[in-house]
């Protein structure tokens, strides 16, 4: 059985400055997934971020819904998995370099996990956590 994929759809004002953002992180773009109003980025083999512009994500809606403002609300919060600490701090400074603010202080709970929050240019709210694998087994 192949491995289930997520795609997570999201409402940007510009696919350009969003798709930029997100390279900055380290993350690629997958053409055949992308056109001038959409960028399909690629986190993983089977985690993918579908950045819409917002007419285009609206056409998507049930009718009668509004675009929720990131800036203003949160509506969900994506959390990714790091390998390291330093997978945590190297994606969440490269999000505050290219643009992004910092969501909340960072998270340390002992030495079994740790964490960074940061919101994209649309105010998208992502978290960026390690867990020690021997905590995870015990």
């Amino acid at each position: 059985m192949a491995p289930q994929m997520i795609f997570v759809n999201l409402p940007v004002k510009s696919v350009d400055a969003a798709k930029a953002f997100f390279e900055k992180l380290g993350f690629s773009s997958n053409p055949h997934f992308s056109d001038e109003t959409t960028a399909c980025v690629v986190i993983s083999d089977t985690i993918f971020a579908m950045l819409l512009e917002e007419p285009k994500f609206k056409s998507f809606m049930a009718p009668g819904k509004e675009i929720s403002d990131a800036s203003r609300t949160t509506e969900v919060l994506v959390t990714l998995s790091a390998e390291s600490r330093e997978e945590c701090d190297r994606i969440a400074d490269a999000a505050l370099a290219a643009g992004g603010t910092a969501a909340k202080e960072p998270l340390e709970m002992g030495t079994s996990m740790y964490g960074r929050s940061f919101a994209d240019l649309d105010g998208h709210h992502w978290e960026v956590f390690w867990m020690d694998p021997a905590a995870v087994q015990g």
